[in-house]
This record gives structure tokens, C-alpha cells and sequence, in this order.
């Protein structure tokens, strides 16, 4: 009797452990962001991030790690006007985003930007030390933003 009851007491604790761990990784350090400081792109000419139009932001990042964050957004310039402004970037990789974040499908938007339906730039680099803030823009104005290492943690 008191190994079942043992067998069922560890059990029954993984379990809880197992849906705790999950929903700590899942949720408890993600919070939603707003654009406050504005979208930035990096200018082609000056080097310097500028902000550009965007509405309809939906944000979320972690302080527990700068890879972290995801944005989605909406924009009226035109891939034509962008790609002649501002910088844009090679390797881009979006990671993926908490599946209750619908509206970020990485998978979706580097499928794209290999294909070429949409086009990654360069939002700021070293946001974080090491870290760059890409965005891509799709041609109906819609836009990404995500944090992924640059060549500094490459090799």
C-alpha cells in the first residue's frame, strides 16, 4: 500500500512540475510591449535608426532574454520607398513566438523572405549587445519586427 501511494505522490508531483514548467516558459516572463519609442529602420545614407509609419502595434518581450521579443504592425510606406531608405538585412531568421501570439508566425515570415515575398531590414543593431532588431514588410503593409543574434555570436 505505501508504494502506491509513494508511485502516486511522485506522479502526481511531475505532473504538476511538468504543467508548471511549461506554463513558466510559456507565459510567466513574456509581457506585452507597446511602440512607444516608435519603429525603427535603419537608414541606408546616415547609418542612424529612424522611426517609420506604423500603426496597430501588438508587442510582447521577456527580461529573461533579449531574443525574446515580437512585434507585429501595420505600415502605408511602400516596399519601393523602404528599400530605397533604409538598410536591409542578410540571414534574416525570425524565431518563433509563443503560440498564443497568433499574430507572429516565424516559419511563415522567413518562408517569405527566402522566397522573396517579403523583405527583411535592418531596425537597429545592437539593440542588446550582440543582438539586432530585424523587420520585415510585406508589400500590403504588413510588418515584423524580432531580435536575432548578429555576426558577433555567429562563429
Amino acid at each position: 500500500m505505501s508504494g502506491r501511494l509513494l508511485g502516486s505522490f511522485i506522479v502526481i508531483t511531475a505532473l504538476i512540475s511538468g504543467g508548471l514548467i511549461y506554463w513558466i516558459q510559456l507565459y510567466a516572463f513574456y509581457d506585452e510591449v507597446s511602440a512607444e519609442d516608435g519603429i525603427r529602420m535603419t537608414n541606408l545614407v546616415t547609418g542612424q535608426p529612424e522611426i517609420v509609419l506604423y500603426d496597430s502595434f501588438q508587442g510582447i518581450d521577456a527580461d529573461s532574454s533579449p531574443l525574446r521579443y515580437r512585434g507585429c504592425f501595420s505600415t502605408t510606406m511602400s516596399l519601393a520607398m523602404l528599400t530605397e531608405t533604409f538598410e536591409p538585412y542578410e540571414e534574416a531568421t525570425p524565431l518563433t513566438a509563443p503560440g498564443w501570439f497568433d499574430c507572429f508566425d516565424a516559419v511563415q515570415i522567413g518562408a517569405d523572405i527566402e522566397q522573396g515575398t517579403a523583405l527583411a531590414f535592418l531596425g537597429e543593431r545592437n539593440i542588446k549587445d550582440g543582438v539586432d532588431r530585424v523587420v520585415a514588410i510585406y508589400p500590403d503593409g504588413r510588418g515584423f519586427a524580432w531580435h536575432q543574434l548578429n555576426e558577433k555570436y555567429s562563429e
